[in-house]
């Protein structure tokens, strides 16, 4: 039983590159709210946060880099190469960690959590959980990862994954192993399975339909995307692609659920348009936007991006960042009514923002950010 006696808590794990990420959004899909501990140890040692002097008085103040932040990539290369620095960094930065799982896991609604750490059965969080699911890929195919999605050499790839234990030994611990060397479709068949057998009728799945609303321009209605859409979704993408884009395939789609989440919005029962964003580190990215252009904004944009905010609040983000094309610029005093202003990432303060808007802007393109907490998990100090 987890030490959260009204939750029940999936414990996730796995070696680097096999794909814990893609299974967390997944679980999330179906009604779980996700934890990325991972992500919270890298907000650990952001400047002012709890954990940025004792890195620097344990490792020195060459790790920080030009901008005043910890360089996590020479960081990396200390610990990874020298197993008592990787434990003293541990040291440092699994309590942090711990209390930020704590305060998420208690402010969360839902009654299924699952909290994604590579560490998670050495840092001790393992015995908080009701089940323990661990995900299994080929070497090859975490080095592919890795030198494709992360742009590591192929031989630091083989480095991290040589510094971490052998997978065997997080598998003979596991309840359920998700075995993620196949295609999006096979990943999601077996995690629904388990999530079927372990979870059962403890936690509702998400209902498709999410908010219905009278307009001028007739009834509105915003639905929760599933797999099963992904045909529309495709479709829709398509009609709306800028010169350049690659065309999509539902098989794109089925992809893009393992990292990201859509609303559909109908008119009068008719697919009008749609919003896929995702949730990674407490921050909301809006990638995908596209209305019909017979649709007046002020009558579709409100209400997709409210049910929007308001699904990325459950999931306790403290900002939304929407990434704009230029040809939507004319719409920035209907932004500017939704609490959205223009920025760059370098204007946004806290390096976890910053860095979701480096990662996810592209040429051509604003960001517009809006604040939805105050409080912070991990706060300066």
């Amino acid at each position: 039983m987890s030490k959260w006696a009204d939750k029940f808590v999936i414990g996730l794990t796995g070696n680097i590159g096999t794909g814990k990420s893609v299974v967390r959004k997944m679980l999330e899909h179906l009604g779980a709210y996700g934890i990325d501990a991972d992500a919270l140890a890298h907000r650990a040692m952001a400047r002012g946060a709890p954990g940025y002097q004792p890195v620097i008085q344990a490792f020195g103040r060459w790790v920080v880099g030009q901008d005043g932040e910890i360089d996590r990539s020479k960081l990396a290369r200390v610990v990874f190469a020298d197993p008592e620095a990787l434990r003293h960094l541990e040291a440092i930065v699994h309590p942090l960690v711990g209390q930020a799982v704590e305060l998420l896991v208690k402010r969360s609604r839902q009654k299924v959590i699952v909290i994604e750490a590579i560490k998670l059965i050495e840092a001790g969080m393992g015995r908080w959980c009701d089940s323990l699911w661990v995900t299994y890929a080929p070497q090859e195919a975490q080095v592919e990862r890795l030198v494709k999605r992360r742009g590591m050499k192929e031989s630091e790839a083989k480095q991290r994954i040589a510094a971490q234990p052998p997978q065997e030994e997080k598998i003979a611990a596991a309840q359920v192993v998700i075995r993620n060397d196949a295609t999006f479709t096979e990943t999601w068949k077996q995690v629904n399975d388990a999530w079927k057998r372990v979870v059962g009728q403890l936690a509702a799945e998400p209902p498709t339909w999410v908010t219905e609303v009278k307009k001028p321009i007739g009834e509105v209605t915003v639905l929760r995307g599933k797999p099963q859409h992904s045909a529309q979704i495709a479709e829709k993408l398509n009609q709306h692609r800028r010169p350049g884009d690659p065309v999509l395939t539902p098989d794109d789609i089925m992809a893009a659920f393992g990292e990201k989440a859509f609303l559909l919005i109908q008119l009068n029962q008719r697919f009008v348009g749609l919003i896929g964003w995702q949730v990674e580190n407490l921050v909301a990215r809006t990638l995908d936007l596209v209305i019909d252009p017979f649709i007046p904004p002020d009558q579709a944009l409100p209400v997709l991006v409210n049910e929007m905010e308001r699904a990325s609040k459950e999931l306790q983000c403290e900002v939304s960042l929407v990434f704009l094309p230029s040809e939507w610029s004319h719409l920035e005093s209907e932004w500017r009514k939704l609490g959205y202003e223009p920025r760059t990432p370098e204007a946004l303060g806290v390096q976890a923002w910053q860095e979701a808007a480096q990662e996810s802007l592209r040429p051509g393109m604003k960001v517009y950010f809006k604040q939805l907490r105050i409080d912070r998990v991990l706060r300066p100090i």
